[in-house]
């Protein structure tokens, strides 16, 4: 006759549990932390843009006005 599997405790499931989270928070935070130093130069680089094209834009709009002394 087959021996019948020992039941699963509450703490056979904690532990089980524990470990999975750990695990998981881990990644997390390192993905956390990688996509926030992407977003920041991503950011910087549209900014950094964004200037450069409105200088450029603004060079080319400006009126042009000459003064005289009579």
């Amino acid at each position: 006759m087959p021996h019948a599997p020992a039941p699963i405790t509450r703490k056979d499931l904690e532990d089980a549990l524990r470990g999975l989270v750990d695990d998981s928070h881990e990644t997390i935070v390192d993905m956390g932390t990688k996509a926030a130093g992407i977003a920041g130069a991503v950011g910087f680089l549209v900014l950094a843009l964004t200037y450069l094209l409105g200088r450029r834009r603004g060079s080319r709009a400006r009126a042009v006005v000459e003064v005289r002394r009579i």
